[in-house]
């Protein structure tokens, strides 16, 4: 029945899988298992509840022998299958573990006649296990939650402009789809018709939806808001930013933290350890005078007491709530190491051009010489209208934003390196840099000079406007700062990183402008770094402490490399990136980096807390059960209580959110 159950949960999964990676399939057939697992030990656990309640009441109301034997055996047997079958299994593999101690435990208080205690045992050690088992699966489950923001089918346009409606697994790239407004996105692509408002806060962790247009990006599993939206597919479902997030996170569950391999390697030698000594404190209490039946029921409470259940779970608990915590707000560890080293990081090293700023030269101010600032700016946007360099698609755009209307102009053409030239109401019209200045025969006042040079000394990029040999005025454009960026800076400060420094490749002056802007102090700023001067100074660096760099994922790859821990920022969609880091941060909003930080440490605090309690609570009832008198119930509830207590404590962790 169990293994026929079993099969049908696995049947459900392989519809839905099949597009997923043999990680996520793997991890989605582990779940089903889980869930059956779990249905037959809450089962297995009433059964004992049962026995055991039956046995006592026929105890207190002088039931017939036979009901009471019947009752007890019933509790024996539905707590201690499980426990038998998994200390057997792990016997033949060379191990022992925690339930051996529990069953061995239970036989000696039966051999001992205190059959009702052993029970109580073994109950209260299978509904931990439930409750246990129950709580660790939300984890695994809170990844596999993703898989149900992706639609099953999308609508594909055909070349006639109707639809049919396919599979996911069934789109390839370049076919175009329909999302209609309030659909979730199935695939990975970017827009070619429409415009409107889209929720990705499924995957990057942005809590406002963002206003997206033709040629924008959007990715499976985000909410389309308002707008007919026909997308193109980049990436198949397999390959989907949703698809591989699932991927890593799953993997990082995996990957051992180094408090969880001492863990795991501690426990199980730890339980050898309870075993032999449990058998020479029995012959401990044997030598000195105590009676045969209280010795044996001092040494079966030794090993249920003694047992490191608490100490086990403590970490992983913390550690699989927080990548599952973290994977919903958009951040991506890779594996249980990478979270406890960010969470012990002191010194922190940014890069600048698309980490700090937006990467992208967006205007400044306009600086009016002969004509109005409006006058200016729409000239500049006149001639930049046919021109596609990224500088003149900036001045465009600020125009359009500022409501200011472009001239018509005639003739326009490139000078390579220079600007650009049109016809404007009959006269040349020109917009570029000093050379085409230069070039046109324009002559600057000291004053206009200076006002132009106090602007580069700022970093910030001239374009002189004019027309004929008449200078109208200057349009200036600079890598602006996120807007998240001071924030992110202040509460990584207060989250206890003690040094946080600026690596940028531009020049020492643009790097003292920008870092001033955020609040860098001018020895934290470094300038004119090549890729292998920033490995440099993050090797420098390390000598203050743990060092974490802040990157975009692949013009930083030596220096992700590096650093003890490397993230890379703003790589939704991105397939090397992805891969390029210890934490991926899949939006470029920088409060993403203060949020990891912050989780990191209180993932480290809580490992500590745990650790902490168990070893105590454990030494408090070893040393109670030694020299004194400890009931085994009592030690039972003692046990268990600590283990369930160290597992709600690292599931808090799941409840963690980012502060935006």
């Amino acid at each position: 029945m169990y293994e026929y159950m079993r099969y049908n949960q696995r049947q459900l999964f392989s519809e839905y899988t099949k597009s997923m990676s043999k990680t996520t399939h793997r991890i989605l057939e582990e779940i089903a298992e889980e869930r059956g697992e779990l249905r037959e030990r809450a089962l297995l656990t009433i059964l004992t509840g049962i026995g055991l309640v039956t046995g006592v009441l026929g105890q207190w109301l002088d039931w017939p022998t036979s009901v009471v034997v019947v009752a007890f055996v019933a509790a024996y047997l539905g707590g201690g299958i499980p426990a038998a079958r998994e200390a057997i299994s792990s016997l033949f593999k060379g191990h022992l573990n925690i339930d051996l101690l529990m069953v061995l435990a239970a036989l000696a208080a039966a051999g001992v006649g205190e059959v009702r205690d052993g029970a109580i045992l073994l109950f209260l050690f299978s509904l931990a296990g439930t409750l246990e088992k129950y709580a660790m699966g939300n984890t695994k489950r809170s990844v596999a939650a993703l898989m149900d923001l992706r639609p099953d089918e999308a609508n594909r346009k055909l070349s006639d402009g109707t639809t049919e409606r396919v599979r996911v697994e069934e789109l390839q790239v370049g076919d175009d789809i329909l999302v209609r407004p309030g659909e979730r996105i199935p695939i990975d692509g970017v827009i070619v018709a429409g415009a409107g408002a889209v929720d990705q806060s499924t995957i990057t962790g942005e809590s406002v939806p963002l206003d997206k247009g033709i040629n924008d990006k959007v990715f499976a599993g985000s909410m389309n808001q308002n707008a007919l939206l026909t997308i193109s597919v980049t990436a198949t479902a397999a390959h989907s930013t949703l698809a591989r997030m699932i991927d890593l996170v799953t993997e990082a569950q995996e990957k051992r933290s180094p408090s969880e391999s001492f863990s795991d390697w501690f426990g199980e030698r730890y339980t050898v350890v309870v075993l032999v000594g449990s058998v020479i404190a029995l012959g401990v209490f044997l030598l000195v005078g105590i009676p045969t039946d209280l010795a044996f029921y001092k040494a079966a409470t030794l090993l249920v007491v003694a047992s490191p259940c608490a100490i086990v779970i403590s970490v992983p608990a913390a550690v699989l709530s927080a990548l599952a915590s973290a994977a919903r707000h958009g951040v991506l560890f890779k594996g249980g190491a990478a979270l406890e080293n960010f969470g012990n990081v002191s010194v922190l090293a940014l890069d600048k051009t698309g980490t700090l700023t937006t990467g992208a030269m967006e205007v400044v101010r306009v600086i009016a010489f002969s004509e109005s600032e409006e006058s200016v700016l729409a000239l500049a946007a006149s001639l930049e209208t046919h021109s596609d360099h990224p500088l003149a698609r900036s001045i465009v755009r600020y125009a359009q934003s500022n409501g200011v209307r472009s001239l018509e102009a005639e003739g326009a053409a490139a000078v390579p390196g220079k600007g650009v030239l049109a016809q404007v109401h009959g006269q040349i019209a020109w917009a570029g840099n000093r050379a085409l200045l230069k070039e046109r025969g324009v002559t600057l006042s000291s004053e206009q000079d200076a006002q132009i040079a106090a602007r580069e000394v700022e970093g910030e990029t001239p374009i002189v406007i004019g027309s004929g040999s008449t200078l109208w005025g200057v349009v200036t454009l600079a890598d602006t700062p996120r807007a998240t960026a001071q924030a992110a800076l202040h509460g990584l400060r207060q989250s206890g990183v003690k040094s946080i420094v600026m690596l940028t490749g531009d020049s020492v002056a643009v790097a003292q402008t920008i870092g001033r802007r955020l609040g860098f102090s001018p020895e934290t700023i470094y300038g004119g770094l090549l890729p292998e001067d920033k490995v440099v100074q993050i090797e420098q660096l390390a000598g203050k402490g743990l060092v974490a760099f802040v990157g975009d994922g692949v013009n930083d790859a030596a220096a992700l490399a590096t650093a003890r821990v490397g993230v890379a920022m703003g790589v939704a969609g991105t397939d090397a990136a992805l891969e390029a880091a210890d934490v991926a941060l899949l939006s470029d909003d920088l409060r993403q980096l203060t949020y990891a930080h912050t989780l990191a440490k209180k993932a480290n605090r809580i490992i500590k807390q745990n650790l902490i309690f168990a070893c105590g609570i454990m030494a408090l009832m070893v040393v109670t059960t030694l020299f004194f008198h400890l009931p085994l119930p009592l030690g039972v509830i003692g046990h268990e209580g600590g283990t369930l207590l160290v597992v709600a404590n690292g599931l808090r962790l799941l409840l963690s959110r980012s502060e935006k």
